[in-house]
């Protein structure tokens, strides 16, 4: 079934009453598609059950609601998209800041049977982080970009294959700037950079409309209780993601990392960029076959303009102290103070509900202003830890290998924490609440940041170099220990994250009203941008001899945050008490974060 009209929209009348234009044209829009869903849930759901009650939502496990076999092949798309994403930049960091090994193949492949770590520009360690780091805070920013654009002109899919388009341009230079001759001559830097700017924006535009579009399809549109064949009772979640494509794709760098360090970059970007041709051809494929709504308006552009005409109005000042200081936004308060004089037609697009409903969302997400150190973290130090691979013994691994145990301590984690650790707590009557789950999740990457500031001073101590490890040339140029001590390193960040990520989103998600959820999304991939900006800020200090401070400062700020965040937030755990299961990853399956997406 397709609903082709991906370039209509709701017709805007007048300066106020284009919100509730935008809610019939939405509503006419689900009226003529109904017969056709109709025929697909008789198809695959037969009877979807009755609403959950309270005590079951508390109690019973989700599980996927069906879908059409079509939407597997967006799952499939994502798959391919994070592949060749994590393929390229998981080796960002040695192309970056390693020169070419000395005894090379000119490729940037070091010697066989040496220590020494791949590398084509030698800008060093300042550098490197300097640009990956720009290079993520575009990838978490212009999602929010591409997610307007979709929403208010071009329609998802539309979105998604324009997002193609630039990343397979992308994919093309980088390959390009990782040709041996290139990087002799000095020209690499220009066609790189170049290509990680249009990677990030082709991101931004397929980032922003995978997760929608499959949740299009979904012929479940509210949570249902039905019985499984094993006689157990579930409840159906429409919300639940397939978050198996992004954790699979993120295993694409083991085979990008040992084709750095066994035969050149220029294969480490092109086994990408030839995944990646996937794309188009699934999108092609999955085509007639898809549900394609029409762009419906954004909440996320109301959003902006609410804020804008709240700053306008109320200041700064009465922004932030809210309560009724937020009403003067309201279309109602503007018309009757004769605010609309002179304003174009179609102007306001929201109306009073919308924001009392934004108020509530952004109350609802003020958990989320700790992310960002905890994203510091998971990847904020993502150069730093690369670095330190490259000063231990690896005895022909790649340094930047271990990085792919983030993910697979998520894929085992995530079953064990939801069917045995979490029942068994239930069991023995201890109350992980959420907000105990986001202080411990903190504790662990606290932990974390500790082993590797220990890792790094032991560095210091036994290298051939001293204080002075990063760039040794002095015998095999390593520390003897081995580069395994770094899983660690590695693990408790990914562990950290299904209590932290997970709970807060989950927390936000349940209080935040339904029409809200994409201003959630947009606001944690905003407190992402604004990690990437910290590190950038401070990644000046990042040089020998000073590289365990990094490492010492994260945790205690991670220390910090967890004693804050209990004391401003442990009653929060009693109010949820009747919205979320006690220790369920509930609303998201499978640890969806929009992070990783």
């Amino acid at each position: 079934m397709v609903v082709d009209d991906e370039t209509g929209g709701p017709d805007v009348k007048g300066v106020i009453g284009t919100s509730i234009d935008r809610k019939e044209a939405m509503d006419d829009d689900k009226k003529s598609s109904q017969p056709d869903i109709a025929v697909i849930v008789a198809e695959l759901e037969g009877d979807v059950g009755r609403l959950p009650t309270e005590e079951e939502q508390a109690t019973l496990r989700l599980v996927a609601g069906k879908i059409p076999w079509a939407a597997y092949l967006i799952c499939l798309v994502e798959f391919a998209e994070r592949a060749s994403y994590y393929g390229c930049t998981g080796v960002f960091s040695n192309y970056i800041q390693r020169p070419l090994p000395a005894g090379g193949n000119g490729a940037g492949a070091p010697p066989v049977g040496t220590q020494e770590t791949a590398g084509a520009l030698g800008m060093g360690l300042v550098a490197a982080t300097g640009l990956t780091k720009t290079f993520s805070f575009l990838a978490y920013t212009l999602p929010i970009l591409g997610g307007i654009m979709a929403d208010t002109k071009w329609g998802r899919f539309k979105t998604i294959c324009i997002g193609t388009a630039i990343g397979a341009v992308a994919h093309i230079i980088l390959v390009i700037a990782a040709i041996p001759s290139v990087i002799a001559g000095g020209h690499a830097i220009a066609p790189f950079v170049i290509s990680i700017l249009l990677l990030a924006l082709g991101t931004g535009y397929i980032k922003s409309c995978i997760a929608p579009i499959i949740a299009d399809q979904s012929v479940v549109k509210v949570q249902s209780v039905t019985t499984l064949p094993s006689g157990e009772k579930v409840i159906i979640d429409p919300g639940s993601v397939y978050y198996w494509a992004v954790n699979v794709g993120a295993f694409m760098s083991v085979a990008t990392s040992y084709s750095e360090k066994r035969i050149g970059f220029w294969l480490a970007y092109l086994i990408p960029g030839i995944l990646y041709i996937l794309m188009p051809v699934t999108l092609v494929f999955a085509y007639p076959r898809l549900v394609r709504l029409p762009p419906q308006g954004s909440v996320v552009l109301d959003s902006f303009k609410v804020f804008r005409t709240l700053f306008t109005r109320a200041g700064l000042k009465g922004m932030l102290k809210g309560g009724e200081n937020w009403n003067v936004a309201k279309p109602t308060n503007i018309a009757a103070s004769g605010g609309l004089k002179n304003k174009e037609r179609g102007w306001i697009t929201w109306d009073d509900d919308f924001v009392d409903e934004l108020k509530r969302t952004i109350t609802a997400c003020k958990l989320f202003l700790f992310l960002p150190i905890f994203s510091m973290a998971g990847d904020g130090l993502s150069t730093i830890q690369n670095n330190q691979g490259a000063s231990l013994t690896t005895n022909g691994a790649p340094n930047d290998l271990l990085g792919n145990f983030n993910a697979l301590t998520i894929i085992f984690a995530v079953p064990l924490m939801n069917f045995v650790i979490y029942p068994w707590l239930r069991k023995m009557g201890i109350n992980f609440s959420p907000i105990r789950r986001i202080v411990f999740g903190f504790l662990v990457a606290a932990l974390a940041m500790v082993i590797g500031a220990l890792i790094q001073w032991k560095i210091y101590v036994t290298s051939p170099c001293g204080y002075y490890a990063s760039d040794c040339s002095i015998g095999t140029g390593v520390s003897p220990i081995s580069v395994w001590v770094q899983i660690p390193l590695y693990s408790l960040p990914a562990l950290a994250e299904i209590f932290i990520n997970v709970t807060s989103y989950e927390i936000a998600y349940t209080r935040a009203p339904q029409r809200m959820k994409g201003v959630v999304f947009a606001i944690v991939l905003f407190m992402s941008a604004l990690s990437a900006a910290i590190t950038l800020i401070i990644s000046p200090s990042f040089v020998d001899p000073h590289l365990i401070w990094p490492f010492v400062g994260l945790a205690g700020a991670l220390v910090i945050s967890a004693i804050l965040i209990w004391f401003l937030f442990h009653k929060m755990d009693d109010e949820e008490a009747s919205l979320l299961a006690i220790g369920t990853t509930r609303k998201i399956e499978g640890v969806y974060d929009p992070e990783k997406r």
